[in-house]
């Protein structure tokens, strides 16, 4: 989403848990630099975990929004209190998701989220070796 971003309308603030990630996107030539600074009309990329966190709070007044293939359902955005939804989901669908997996060339797949068995099911009665695999949640609440 930081990519499709015009950087032109101002400041862009984004929270720990996704400047780690931002990191990694720059490392492989995903991003640029961008800015980084604080202050009254910044826009302000942060998981919902930080929602009336201290770190948060610097930026009042605040108007929240939410990117999420959640925003599709009636009622999500009234339900999380939010001032805006944008209905955005960082899913992908069957079609690009075997093609993704196709396209990597790998021999062997993990699968990690979302229907895990009946994917690495699917995937294994194709002909490509697939397993399920159950990963611990990372805690980004102390952030």
């Amino acid at each position: 989403m930081l990519a499709e971003l015009d950087t032109d309308i101002g400041p862009v603030v984004c929270h720990g848990a996704i400047e780690r990630i931002n990191e990694i996107y720059r490392g492989q030539g995903g991003l640029d630099q961008g800015r980084d600074s604080k202050g009254v009309g910044s826009l302000v990329l942060a998981p919902p975990s930080a929602l009336g966190s201290t770190w948060l709070r610097q930026f009042a007044p605040i108007s929240t929004a939410m990117a999420s293939g959640w925003m599709r359902i009636r009622g999500t955005r009234r339900r999380r209190a939010l001032d805006r939804g944008f209905v955005l989901s960082d899913h992908a669908d069957w079609p690009g998701l075997l093609l993704a997996i196709a396209q990597t060339g790998a021999e062997n797949i993990w699968v990690t989220h979302g229907y895990r068995a009946p994917l690495a099911r699917w995937l294994t009665g194709q002909g490509t070796p697939a397993q399920a695999i159950e990963l611990p949640v990372a805690d980004t609440e102390a952030e």
